[in-house]
């Protein structure tokens, strides 16, 4: 188990119907076709893009992440076309062993299973590989499907934590889900 959680190479993961994988300058466009739905990021701590350089700032601040060892965010892409549909990952919290899970996906996938296949195979990855002790989500309670998602999956509501996320310019409470090794 490494201390920082460093890796030397981006890993590449597979579902039955999924490539998870290292998005690219070449992923700008499907990046940019999710994140400029406003129903996409209504729960996340993101403005919806209105530019394509906003996705190409985004790739570019998860690679450098990346190369930090300060977390890792996948690709999702079906295998049918290899096209980018959404996204998930860790930011790593290498003190408790533990990390904070996110995610989005494209709203014409929503409710098809996706992001369960998806997230399932980052958390295995996370505990086998990692050495995850714990990993965390934080949930604006309105957000209903992701809270639906996070319990299917088997985490545990801890609580409410009030006026806890700062973005989209006001202070949010969140609800946070913990799932144990």
């Amino acid at each position: 188990m490494s201390n920082d959680f460093s890796l030397s190479s981006f890993p590449q993961l597979e579902t039955e119907r999924l490539f998870l994988r290292e998005t690219t300058l070449h992923d700008a466009e499907a990046i940019f076709a999710v994140l400029s739905d406003p129903g996409v990021t209504k729960f996340h701590d993101l403005e919806t893009f209105t530019s394509i350089t906003e996705a190409i700032a985004l790739i570019e601040r998860r690679a450098k992440r990346f190369e930090r060892g300060d977390g890792i965010r996948w690709g999702i892409a079906r295998k049918q076309d290899n096209v980018l549909i959404g996204s998930c990952g860790f930011t790593w919290n290498p003190q408790e062993h533990a990390a904070e899970v996110g995610y989005e996906l494209a709203s014409t996938f929503w409710r098809q299973g996706i992001m369960s296949e998806a997230v399932s195979t980052i958390l295995q990855f996370g505990f086998k590989k990692m050495g995850l002790r714990f990993v965390v989500a934080q949930v604006m309670l309105d957000n209903i499907a992701s809270k639906k998602l996070l319990e299917k999956l088997g985490f545990h509501s801890q609580g409410v934590l009030k006026q806890y996320g700062f973005f989209k310019g006001q202070f949010h409470d969140l609800e946070q889900f913990v799932l144990h090794k």
